[in-house]
């Protein structure tokens, strides 16, 4: 049986139908306008209707986005990308829609993708973090996806690795997404800028377009410059070292990495798992956890969001 899965980020709503498999068998998508909550309302309708209007038996639709969701898959407490404060937005699209609605937080539907398949699909625990702008993350836990006891759990780019340290937008200080980001790799690339030496060509870039962007950096990084490298790779040390952490509470078979700094591949891991190896306790006295890049890119938050709401539907 198909399902639909929508996926609302800051720019733009994607939606599709899929398969059973996990195949896109149609898709969709709309400019978000994130000031105004009855139009996500009415686009994420809207494109709902536009994608059962075909021959497949549709189970229901999931609606991934970012924020904190209650335990029900229901309310979304908090969205920070949307004016969303409580707001019962499954209960909404379920009086407008006849379908079964679930509502999940975006990383967490993501994760599930990747975790059914693709990277994680022959495993039962799977941690994935999603380096991007910020830190994203999902946990599954002995084939199950974990929420925590009120739904807002795995927030893993917010978990402390300085105390005291870099201010991060969710108010607390020294967060691993101030380390292990997109935004943290520009910062560490702009420090280096600011010495010369290996950081030459970093500063030469700079002073040519006037930033250093994420792109320029990836570009350095692809064409093996060394200051790039370097901060590659104290990024993915800040990465390897909160691996660690997260390794002796759960212990999961796998760590996936996914977002945009992920396609640098086998030079972001090779720190990781060096780091990861240093700061895991009582090495070497049980196995270790494979790192692999993200397979699904793209696609990860509208099929996640779909095979969860056709598990919901179906009660499997």
């Amino acid at each position: 049986m198909h399902a639909i899965g929508i996926d609302i980020g800051g720019t733009k709503i994607a939606g599709a139908v899929v398969d059973e498999l996990g195949v896109i068998v149609r898709e969709d998508r709309v400019p978000t306008d994130a000031a105004s909550p009855d139009e996500i309302e009415n686009a994420v309708v809207e494109m709902i209707e536009r994608l059962s209007d075909g021959q497949e038996q549709i189970a229901g639709a999931g609606v991934a986005a970012a924020g904190f969701i209650d335990a029900a898959q229901s309310t979304v407490y908090y969205a920070p990308n949307i004016n969303w404060r409580h707001e019962p937005f499954r209960e909404k699209l379920e009086r407008r829609l006849d379908l079964p609605i679930l509502i999940e937080n975006d990383a967490n539907a993501a994760g599930w993708a990747e975790f059914r398949y693709g990277a994680g699909r022959l495993v039962s625990d799977m941690v994935i973090l999603t380096i991007g702008t910020g830190v994203g993350g999902a946990i599954v836990s002995n084939d199950r996806l974990f929420r925590g006891g009120f739904g807002a759990g795995a927030e893993i780019g917010h978990m402390r690795v300085v105390p005291g340290g870099l201010p991060c937008g969710c108010g607390a200080h020294g967060c691993i997404e101030q380390y292990g980001s997109g935004r943290a790799l520009q910062r560490m690339a702009n420090v280096l800028a600011d010495a010369g030496g290996i950081g030459q060509a970093l500063a030469d870039v700079r002073a040519r377009k006037g930033t250093l962007s994420g792109h320029d950096i990836s570009d350095l990084i692809v064409a093996g410059d060394p200051g790039a490298l370097v901060a590659l790779r104290e990024l993915g040390d800040w990465l390897g070292q909160a691996c660690a952490s997260l390794g002796a509470v759960l212990d999961p078979q796998l760590f996936v990495f996914g977002g945009g700094v992920a396609q640098a591949g086998e030079l972001l891991l090779d720190p990781i798992r060096q780091a990861y190896l240093e700061n895991l306790p009582a090495r070497g006295y049980h196995p270790e956890p494979e790192f692999r890049i993200a397979e699904l890119v793209n696609d990860a938050g509208v099929v996640g969001a779909a095979d969860l709401a056709r598990l919901h539907a179906t009660g499997r």
